[in-house]
């Protein structure tokens, strides 16, 4: 395994600092973040309030389904879901029309699936069950109380970040209220014996508001900054890292940038292990244009303008193209009426950008 040591070139942010009876300590907390989200978005976060013991246990029970025989890991396979849930195997998913080196399974809000008729948005057909393996029982009451810590994190560095831009903490509460969309994914990615490439997952960005990841010990992730340079941002014990999506690039004129990051596999003989949590709003909500103070507004650098990724204010419109582009089986088996005749007569290449 390895892990890094030595000077760290993303900052790292106390969370608590935001809830300082200090008033000073509250303004310099707020400054700082503010200048991290113009810079690139990427940072470390502590004073977050996980329970060690339960990132420890997720990180452990996940490692334990990724050993399960590949046959009991298939009966979960995403194609088995309408809704875009479940297991994909190593090599699936391309990025930029390289393939990735990375399996991993894909958990949502649990809910029922909703009734589609002819008129229903079709948005309305990634709402649904999860599914959960049947040889390893215990991950889902681990997942979901997992997914509940993480979304009351990314929830706190929303109010956070809402608050560093000169709004009011809950300006995003309506688009996340009564609740928000809670992509989770737990990841390994092989080693280079496996790997054909050095391409864990291509470089790309996040679509929802923030994502609070957890590596275990291995590095492997970097971020580009605006300026084309790549940063480490190895694991730091106790911390998460993490990233602004799309829809804060959106919320604020670019202000904010999704940032581009990716993940490089491990050497030979080694494993990489993650838990991506992406929080974002509820499908049927509007990202809000901010109306940011008049030095920051100053300082806005506009969408991005990518003709392979175009950005959506319509937040079930996003999370559909999304799930669309980066499952093509599971689009064609269950969706095909939401594909062009072109589409339809490409090979069906996943991309997760």
């Amino acid at each position: 395994m390895t892990i890094h040591s030595g000077v760290y070139a993303l900052p790292i942010v106390d969370l608590s600092r935001a809830q300082s009876a200090d008033a000073a300590t509250r303004a310099a907390f707020f400054g700082d973040l503010r200048k991290t989200l113009h810079d690139h978005g990427f940072f470390y976060l502590t004073g977050h309030g996980v329970d060690q013991k339960l990132v420890e246990n997720v990180l452990a029970t996940s490692k334990r389904f990724f050993k399960l025989p590949l046959e009991e890991r298939l009966k979960i396979e995403m194609i088995n879901s309408p809704h875009f849930r479940g297991y994909t195997r190593v090599g699936l998913e391309y990025t930029r029309g390289q393939q990735d080196w990375r399996e991993q399974v894909d958990i949502n809000t649990e809910s029922a699936a909703e009734s589609i008729g002819p008129d229903t948005p079709p948005w309305k057909r990634l709402i649904g069950p999860n599914q959960w393996p049947e040889a390893l029982p215990e991950l889902k009451p681990l997942l979901l109380a997992y997914q509940a810590e993480v979304t009351r994190v990314g929830i706190s560095v929303l109010k956070a970040i809402a608050a560093a831009l000169g709004q009011d903490e809950n300006v995003f509460a309506s688009t996340y209220t009564p609740y928000p969309s809670q992509l989770l994914k737990i990841i390994r990615y092989p080693g280079r014996d496996v790997a054909a490439s050095s391409q864990g997952v291509g470089a790309h960005k996040d679509g929802g508001f923030v994502t609070v990841l957890l590596q275990d010990v291995v590095e492997g992730l970097r971020v580009r900054t605006e300026e084309g340079v790549w940063l480490d941002a190895p694991p730091i014990p106790g911390t998460f890292v993490i990233n602004t999506g799309e829809l804060l690039e959106l919320a604020t004129n670019g202000y904010v940038r999704a940032d581009v990051h990716d993940v490089v596999a491990p050497p030979p003989g080694v494993e990489r292990f993650s838990v991506a949590f992406f929080l974002s709003a509820f499908y049927e909500a509007t990202v809000p244009l901010l109306d940011l103070p008049e030095e920051l507004a100053a300082q806005k650098r506009g969408l991005t303008s990518d003709p392979l990724n175009p950005l959506f204010r319509e937040v079930g419109r996003n999370h559909l193209k999304s799930r669309l582009r980066s499952h093509p089986d599971v689009a064609r088996a269950h969706h095909s009426d939401l594909l062009s005749p072109e589409e339809l007569a490409k090979p069906a290449v996943a991309s997760a950008y």
